[in-house]
């Protein structure tokens, strides 16, 4: 099996990485949603991450098309390819944490 580079350790260690994916895996949300939902997250912490996310082609960021004022984030087809790992992840807390 080929191991993990730190590169894309890099990109998904962070904390509240996987979080945001989580979250954008249950559809499109805009900054005030994702800050709403994800408990603890600092406005600049969210925003350096969507960023990270964004760069790395895991999310987009699209204007609203009703209003051009607001950004909404949602999963890229590379992201939505995460949200497996994201369910691994949950089976072994589930079963040994």
């Amino acid at each position: 099996m080929k191991k993990c580079s730190a590169k894309e350790l890099k990109i998904l260690g962070d904390f509240w990485t996987l979080t945001i994916i989580q979250e954008l895996s249950e559809g499109n949300k805009r900054f005030s949603e994702l800050e709403r939902v994800i408990s603890g997250i600092s406005p600049t912490t969210l925003a350096n991450r969507l960023k990270k996310l964004e760069i790395n082609n895991l999310i987009k960021r699209e204007k609203e098309k009703i209003d051009k004022l607001s950004i909404i984030y949602s999963l890229t087809n590379k992201g939505h390819g995460i949200l497996p790992v994201l369910s691994q992840i949950r089976v072994f807390a589930d079963k040994y944490l």
